[in-house]
């Protein structure tokens, strides 16, 4: 009696990936960014009164973003990541997008790592691409979280991570979570509605919840020191993505002040709430953003 032929494990691998990466919409390659900023959606600060049940929620993982465009890795303002190859060998002709992540507290290692021309082979392999949307998979969030875990299953490697996303019932749970995840080492949370479209842009249908807000900023000039910061800085000019112009002044140790941010880069402050105009209220220095 003649037996069953046993598929070939590798092989069979190889065939479920390709179901299931035309099962998620595999499009073509996209064109190379070329300096141009990412088509990614981009985060609101959650509020109070947010229908909880219609959102799937994450940790937020303190890294640089990472879009991977079918064939090549960028970083959320466009510029190119030169990761190693056996990095993205596994990665598929698809748009993903996630946070290249070097643990928790290690933001400055990674944004090192990151940058870095040619690649630290022993530090990008501290590194993990944890992936959180399927930009080009046309369905609900919902279903794309849903096929980006197929697909990290599938790939079988240490360092492709599909983001773990869980329900909360209140209020009072995701505090809880969010108080537990700062206690880990954490940096906050991400909040996706479950029923939203991949749409580039800042949208509410993506929240981040953190301990304070925090937002991204271009330097547009140095304002002079005076006083006891004679011959340092005093404040910075810097415009939001939005368009929006203020004077930040504090948040500096004294070598920020006596090497600032260069004119045209970017930087995240920290503030809490708005004015009525808009304007971030006690906005401090946090960071360059060496990855924007």
């Amino acid at each position: 009696m003649t037996g069953t032929r046993k598929e070939n494990p590798r092989l069979q691998r190889r065939r479920v990936l390709a179901a299931l990466l035309a099962a998620a919409g595999a499009a073509a390659w996209r064109p190379a960014l070329a300096g141009k900023p990412a088509p990614l959606m981009l985060a609101h600060a959650y509020r109070p009164g947010v229908p909880l049940a219609a959102y799937a929620v994450s940790e937020k993982y303190d890294g640089v973003r990472g879009y991977w465009d079918g064939r090549a890795l960028w970083t959320r303002g466009g510029e190119p990541v030169a990761a190693p190859s056996w990095f993205t060998a596994k990665l598929p002709p698809q748009a993903l997008d996630g946070e290249l992540w070097a643990g928790r507290g290690q933001f400055s290692k990674a944004v090192s790592t990151i940058r870095q021309q040619v690649p630290d082979e022993a530090a990008w392999r501290e590194i993990r691409f944890m992936l959180f949307d399927l930009p080009g998979h046309g369905g609900r969030f919902a279903e794309r979280a849903a096929a980006l875990e197929k697909l990290a299953g599938a790939w079988g490697q240490p360092w492709l991570v599909a983001v773990r996303q869980q329900s909360v019932p209140d209020t009072v749970a995701l505090q809880a979570l969010l108080e537990q995840t700062l206690r880990d080492g954490g940096e906050g949370l991400m909040l996706h509605r479950l029923d939203a479209l991949h749409r580039p842009g800042r949208s509410r249908d993506l929240l981040k919840l953190k301990p304070h807000d925090d937002a991204d900023a271009r330097v547009l000039s140095h304002v002079a020191g005076k006083g006891k910061y004679q011959g340092m800085l005093g404040a910075l000019w810097v415009e939001t993505t939005e368009g929006l112009r203020f004077k930040l002044g504090t948040g500096f140790d004294d070598a920020a002040r006596r090497d600032p941010p260069a004119v045209g880069s970017w930087i995240s402050y920290r503030y809490r709430g708005e004015t009525d105009a808009g304007v971030p209220r006690f906005a401090s220095f946090l960071r360059v953003r060496a990855d924007l």
